[in-house]
């Protein structure tokens, strides 16, 4: 069901665009610095967003209790982002600015996302990189001692900050000795191995959660004057992704349940960097950083016979002659070559595998080549030059081409080795695109707060900033753009107007925390008293292939119809069948854990499809079949889809009875045009 007439308000203030955000900090209500320690906030999350917001706000005063399913903060799955953090500091005098990273970044995502969020994010990016450096991240930096950057993927300028191939990891390790700092003082509270199960509103605004201890299996009762998602995205919803192994949806989920705006469900990003598929009994993907495209050539054989061969082994890459090798991406989009955004890659490497091109050995034949010996060549051939070797032997200028490529990439290619046993400096790597970053997620404001007083979104878990593609080195970007500097503005202006009655209706004694409890101990139970035979496993994989055969990469309005039908199936016979061992007072329960976030993922996938299905248009990652040009390529209907899809859940009815509401999406500083990196 569509609804026409939006029922929120997104705040953005009125005024030129890089006038916005600094004049709308001007009117935000504040806290005095003697009264911030009255009031206590929860955050769901300890990643780069959850992380940098514990400890702008507790380095304020506030009181942080913050809340992971993981053993420690440290193990959040912001530390696999690998290749860098965009910034506009122009360090490499390429004539990147604050404007041109929003254009970038709103073209990226097919001009689908809200252009005042985006400027602000470009005008905060390069805070972020001095903050960071202040923290003693160990950025990559050139021979003068300056911070190096490089290019990333819908981008002619070099704006990307990295530290090797870690870079999540480091800025997380910066964040949470800020974190560790705050803890002893006193003001941050980490409660690991937690797991929130409900949002407790108290007359429609959040209070508090509900959380299981997964150790224990205990329940406990949080309260709060404001609760803050950062739990990350629902990538894992295709069984299959590059996302951690314990990623999960399940905390989003419960604020839409309880009334939260889910905008953009369809946005999935499918990166084209990944480890092909290898069997049926692989339990997730691994990704190869795009950062990687910047030295690296994309390629497949152009005789089908060859293609043929290396596939079965008879022949090797490295045998291929130059002349029977088609660089598709340089041959198609000749302005970006390699380096086009990840969409446009991921289906230009499907069209070739489809096509019978693909080189590996797997059930469909689905990979290609990312080669880096020109780039070792060329490097070498600098090095020597640099080093004044003369008549140097192609031995030695190899060499010294592989110490440019492993200073810059080292760990990455370590990795692929480990995992494929194949040495990516001799033989070129096999790639495929996979599951990756997910745009969709709650709907936000201006201010970052979700449609439920209260209850802020902030990282992957909001929708706010991507569209419907996100470029690459945009999501470290923006989970510590909201964090360290967004969110510690605009939650004061929410709380100021309770000083004067900091305590009132925010005790765990409030029938909503007990009813609320109730609700979980009955989800809880339902589960582990079912008595069926199949394990959550077998049900989340069966999920993970329709989503991927229908909602994947290549959508269209039949595949889109049949696997709402599907999922609905698959729902009922896991409430019906799953079979969950132990007892309900048992406390640590990995089956339990997995259960909870399965069924919010066959919830969660038919509202994906959903939105596909009702979004008639190609837009970054959305492509219907139904829609593309000439070419191939996605073809938007601005007339008619230029707008957020929020839905609203219907309690006690369906995920089909969702109603539809609309943030429709004005463009006044850039120009709508058709996407093109040809």
């Amino acid at each position: 069901m569509m609804k026409y007439d939006l029922k929120t308000n997104n705040k953005v203030p009125e005024g030129k665009i890089d006038k916005k955000w600094n004049n709308h900090k001007s009117i935000l209500k504040l806290i005095s610095p003697n009264n911030r320690s009255n009031f206590d906030i929860i955050i769901i999350g300890s990643g780069l967003s959850g992380g940098s917001a514990a400890a702008s706000l507790s380095e304020l005063g506030y009181k942080v209790k913050v809340f992971c399913y993981q053993d420690s903060p440290r193990r959040a799955h912001s530390v696999a982002a690998q290749g860098g953090i965009n910034a506009s500091k122009n360090y490499k005098g390429d004539n990147d600015s604050v404007y041109r990273l929003f254009h970038d970044t709103i073209k990226g995502g097919d001009y689908r996302s809200r252009e005042a969020n985006v400027y602000r994010l470009s005008e905060i990016s390069s805070n972020i990189i001095d903050q960071c450096v202040a923290q003693g991240v160990p950025f990559a930096r050139d021979y003068a001692g300056y911070l190096e950057t490089r290019s990333f993927g819908g981008t002619k300028v070099a704006r990307t900050f990295y530290a090797k191939g870690q870079t999540g990891q480091q800025l997380l390790l910066g964040c949470y000795s800020a974190i560790c700092r705050q803890i002893g003082k006193g003001r941050i509270k980490i409660y690991n191995r937690h797991e929130m199960l409900d949002l407790v509103l108290v007359e429609g605004v959040a209070r508090g959660i509900i959380a299981r201890n997964l150790v224990s299996g205990k329940l406990e009762k949080h309260s709060a004057h404001a609760v803050v998602i950062a739990s990350g995205g629902y990538g894992n919803v295709f069984f299959l992704s590059t996302n951690a192994m314990g990623a999960n949806a399940s905390c989003i989920w419960k604020v839409h349940k309880k009334g939260g705006l889910f905008a953009n469900p369809c946005y999935t990003q499918i990166h084209p960097t990944c480890i092909p598929i290898h069997g049926e009994y692989q339990s997730k993907l691994t990704l190869m950083s795009e950062s990687l495209r910047n030295d690296g050539r994309i390629w497949v054989p152009k005789k089908l016979e060859d293609a043929n061969l290396i596939r079965n082994g008879i022949k090797k890459p490295e045998n291929i002659n130059e002349e029977d090798r088609d660089y598709y991406l340089e041959r198609r989009y000749p302005s970006f070559g390699n380096l086009v955004p990840r969409d446009v890659a991921s289906r230009a490497a499907k069209e070739r595998c489809d096509k019978g091109f693909g080189i590996e050995n797997n059930e469909n034949g689905e990979g290609v080549f990312l080669d880096f010996n020109s780039s070792i060549e060329k490097y070498g051939e600098e090095k020597v030059n640099e080093l004044g070797i003369n008549n140097p032997s192609l031995e030695k200028k190899r060499q010294l081409g592989k110490e440019v490529i492993e200073s810059k990439y080292g760990n990455l290619f370590h990795m692929y080795e480990k995992i494929t046993e194949k040495n990516p400096y001799e033989t070129p790597m096999k790639i495929y695109p996979a599951v990756h970053y997910t745009m969709g997620g709650l709907w936000v404001d201006y201010n970052l707060m979700s449609n439920i007083p209260g209850c802020f979104v902030i990282g992957e878990a909001n929708f706010s900033d991507h569209g419907s593609n996100r470029l690459g080195a945009s999501a470290l970007m923006q989970g510590l753009a909201d964090g360290y500097f967004i969110l510690p503005y605009t939650i004061a202006n929410y709380l100021a107007k309770y000083v004067t009655y900091k305590n009132a209706n925010f005790s765990i004694k409030n029938v909503e925390f007990n009813k609320s409890e109730s609700f979980v101990k009955n989800k809880i139970k339902r589960l582990i008293q079912n008595n069926g035979k199949k394990s959550v496993d077998f049900f989340h994989k069966k999920l993970g292939n329709i989503m991927w055969k229908y909602v994947g990469m290549s959508r269209n309005h039949t595949g889109l119809s049949k696997s709402i039908n599907k999922i609905q199936e698959l729902r009922n016979e896991f409430w019906n069948n799953v079979f969950v061992p132990g007892d309900v007072e048992d406390g640590l329960n990995t089956e339990l854990e997995k259960a909870g976030r399965v069924a919010d993922f066959l919830e969660l996938g038919e509202l994906m499809a959903m939105d596909a299905l009702n979004r008639k248009e190609s837009c970054g990652c959305h492509f219907r079949e139904e829609y593309q040009t000439k070419e191939g390529e996605a073809l938007r209907n601005d007339l008619h889809y230029k707008y957020v899809s929020a839905w609203e859940y219907q309690e006690n009815k369906f995920i089909s009875d969702e109603i539809m509401h609309k943030e429709y999406l004005d463009f006044h500083f850039v120009k709508l045009e058709s996407r093109s990196y040809k």
